[in-house]
Formats: C-alpha cells, sequence, structure tokens
C-alpha cells in the first residue's frame, strides 16, 4: 500500500482520534472491569475502540489483514503475511482504569516484518504523533478530525538540549532487574516513570535518552512506537543489539529490548 498520499494519511489518524473519542466516553464513567485468560484486565472501553479501529481499517483497504490485541490471528493464518496492520486499541489499560491519563490508541503498519507507518494517538493529552518510514516523525496537539497535515510539527531526538541523563521507566510494570541494571550503567540519572505507549514518544521529542525494558510485552504494545522512535533519529534494539522483527514466530512476545533517544548520551 502507497502511503504518500495525504488524503489516505488523514483517513488514517482520523480513525486514531475517533477511537480515542470513544475510549473517552467510558473513561467519564464508571469502569467495569474484566479479566482475559492471561489475567490481565479489559474494559468496555478496549472492546469499543477495537471495533471501531478493525472496522474503519476494513472499510478503506479490505485486503489488508489486521492483527490486534483483542482480535487475535492463530498464528496458520498469519505466518504468510506480508503487509498487515498491527493495533492495540487501548495501550495502558491499568493506566486507564487507574484514570491517570496516561494510554494510547496505537496503530501501525507492518511491511516484510517491519513498522512502515505508526500513529500514537494520546486521548487525555490530546496528542497525536505519527510517522512514516523515510519522511520523518510529526507531533500534533488535537481533539478534532484533521482536514489537512499542515499543522504538524516535526520531532527529532535532538530537539531538547538535556545535561542530565533521563532514564524512562514503566508506572505499571517495573522490575528489580530494571534497577540493577540502570544503577549498573549510570552513575547519575533522573528516572520518568510513565504508561504506555508514550514512553516511545517522550525519547523522540529528546525529552528522555533510553528506555530500558526488561519484563514482557507484546509486539502490538511497540510498533507503531518503533517507528515513530526510528524516523525521530532513535533507535530500538534487543538486549543484545539485534533488530526486533514482527510476525516471525507463533507468540507475539517481544524480547527484552532497548529503545534509545539521544546514542551520545548514553553510549
Amino acid at each position: 500500500m502507497k502511503l504518500n498520499n495525504e488524503k489516505k494519511i488523514l483517513e488514517f489518524l482520523n480513525i486514531a482520534i475517533d477511537s480515542g473519542r470513544e475510549i473517552l466516553n467510558i473513561y467519564d464513567k464508571e469502569i467495569a472491569i474484566n479479566s482475559k485468560e492471561d489475567k490481565s484486565p479489559i474494559t468496555q472501553a478496549d472492546i469499543n475502540s477495537n471495533n471501531l479501529i478493525v472496522s474503519r481499517l476494513k472499510k478503506l483497504e479490505p485486503n489488508i489483514p489486521i492483527l490486534s490485541e483483542e482480535s487475535l490471528v492463530e498464528w496458520e493464518k498469519r505466518k504468510n503475511w506480508g503487509t498487515y496492520w498491527l493495533i492495540d486499541p487501548l495501550d495502558g489499560t491499568k493506566e486507564f482504569i487507574n484514570r491517570n491519563g496516561e494510554f494510547t490508541v496505537n496503530i501501525s503498519l507492518i511491511e516484510n516484518n517491519n513498522p512502515i507507518f505508526g500513529i500514537i494517538y494520546s486521548p487525555v493529552k490530546s496528542l497525536l504523533y505519527y510517522a512514516l518510514k523515510n519522511n520523518g516523525c510529526y507531533k500534533l496537539q488535537t481533539n478534532s478530525n484533521l482536514k489537512t497535515l499542515k499543522d504538524f510539527n516535526k520531532i527529532n531526538i535532538n530537539n531538547v538540549n538535556n545535561s542530565t541523563i533521563k532514564v524512562i521507566g514503566s508506572r505499571s510494570h517495573s522490575s528489580k532487574e530494571f534497577e540493577i541494571w540502570i544503577e549498573n550503567k549510570f552513575k547519575n540519572f533522573e528516572l520518568i516513570t510513565i504508561g504506555s505507549s508514550l514512553k516511545f514518544c517522550i525519547l523522540a521529542e529528546g525529552k528522555a535518552d533510553i528506555y530500558p525494558r526488561l519484563g514482557p510485552t507484546s509486539e502490538w504494545d511497540i510498533a507503531a512506537g518503533h517507528i515513530i522512535l526510528e524516523e525521530a533519529g532513535g533507535k530500538l534494539k534487543t538486549i543484545d543489539n539485534k533488530d526486533i522483527l514482527y510476525n516471525t514466530k507463533e507468540d507475539i512476545l517481544n524480547p527484552y529490548f532497548i529503545a534509545y533517544g539521544n546514542l551520545s548520551k548514553v553510549d
């Protein structure tokens, strides 16, 4: 699929904004919490967001398959996919339940096992990020549907000059292994804790330098952030410095990884 068309990009961005609106409709009410098979929480907001994104993507691109956290596809069917949508309709369900605003909508397009287009939308913060392979990374504050791309600001990892090394940690999924790693790696650092894929956006904007993830994540958690970070000048590697590829195995768990912003500060 060609994404060099402003109209097409706008259609996908507006899906994320509309999905965020669906989530906020639930956010402002009493939240009913259920559990999935893996004991992780799910709410009606996850389901409503998923249904909206899937139906709209199918309408716009009926020939591109979809893999979502809430719409799993068995390995035998998806192992030969060359191009597909990978989505997390509500990344940071725990943050949503805790009402701290740190949750996102993640939509990415994968081609040949790599993300080539990614959208992250924060409904509470009204922040929209997107990146297209070899076209840069962009940000806009909005909660309205878009008619043009001209208001977006291009962002990169060098936008802010921080003298102190800023390390990102997960708000809801920290670990002793993470604490030991950063204490051995850096003598002086500032720790920033935040939920969801917003971690990648902070790196992409140059507001932090490194995000080591020494705990379980799934492919839909990171794909949109992956392309956003890379197009901003950062990089994402496994803990042993290998590339992260998508849909190469039956399970959808990522290896432990490190997301880098300004490499000159953390090498």
